[in-house]
């Protein structure tokens, strides 16, 4: 997916709320800001919004000489979502299909989202989760996805952000975990999730995790690892969550599952949704299986 114009005010709104999480140094937000908006005005429209995104973000982080001011933000999602996981992995348990609950949860999860809003907080949290429980989600979008991880023998689960991650763990319970490898960043950006925030949230416990070497806000293939490539080409699935990564990933010609909340509206035009609805959106090969 190529970035648009649209795409500018949001790269600003990241470097004033990184800004100002950091310092109330003025002059620093001086900086931050004429040096993301010169960067915007050389972006190259044709790359992802990822991409760009981690352009910015290295600029923020060295000026502000922090190579994570988001780590404050992203130990608080964590010890939120482990406070809520035993709650929601009893309703799982008590659900006639397990897997769909847990579906559900997993996408209610990518509220906590630093990269689209500034603006999420405990209440908002639990009333994406309560309200995820009446999102429509196709039967057969379910099934695509159930038939996909059961067919499929090497699994790559990519994760997106800090907190979510929790989710992410009640949807990895219900399936075969001996196939799977959660992937979380190979570096600080935004709230997404590194291997301190794996290890935080339980998922070392359950699953094997590996990060993909770096540090861009998505899955960029040709800023990852040669390790994690490998992996990724060999992978005969991939159930890749968040916006981030539809944004890298939505042209690759690989087996995947997209499971996100769409909080754009240029990423709802691309999908054909509303912003606000839950995603599962399988793609075989280029060619969409099934989605809602």
């Amino acid at each position: 997916m190529k970035t648009y114009y649209d795409c500018i005010e949001c790269f600003v709104r990241q470097a004033v709320d990184a800004a100002r999480l950091f310092t109330d140094d003025e002059k620093i937000h001086d900086r931050i800001l004429s040096k993301v908006i010169k960067q915007s005005s050389e972006m190259n429209f044709y790359l992802s919004p990822p991409e760009q995104g981690k352009i910015i973000h290295d600029i923020i982080r060295e000026i502000l000489k922090d190579g994570d001011p988001y780590s404050d933000i992203k130990e608080r999602s964590n010890r939120f979502a482990l406070k809520l996981y035993p709650e929601l992995k009893k309703k799982i348990e008590q659900s006639s299909d397990p897997v769909e609950m847990a579906v559900r949860f997993a996408i209610a999860g990518n509220i906590i989202d630093m990269g689209a809003s500034s603006h999420y907080d405990e209440n908002s949290i639990r009333k994406t989760i309560d309200g995820a429980l009446n999102k429509p989600l196709l039967a057969e979008t379910i099934d695509a996805f159930r038939d996909a991880v059961e067919q499929a023998s090497d699994i790559l689960y990519l994760g997106d952000n800090a907190g979510e991650i929790v989710f992410d763990r009640l949807l990895l319970e219900q399936f075969p975990r001996e196939k799977i490898t959660f992937v979380v960043r190979g570096g600080p950006v935004l709230n997404d999730a590194t291997r301190v925030d794996a290890q935080n949230a339980g998922l070392m416990n359950i699953v094997n995790v590996i990060d993909n070497g770096s540090n861009a806000p998505g899955t960029i293939l040709g800023d990852c690892s040669s390790e994690f490539r490998e992996l990724f080409n060999k992978a005969d699935l991939i159930i890749a969550k968040g916006q981030g990564n539809y944004e890298s990933l939505s042209d690759t010609n690989k087996n995947i599952v997209f499971l996100l909340m769409a909080k754009c509206p240029l990423i709802a035009n691309d999908i054909g949704c509303e912003v606000g609805d839950m995603i599962v959106k399988t793609v075989f090969s280029g060619r969409m299986i099934s989605q809602i």
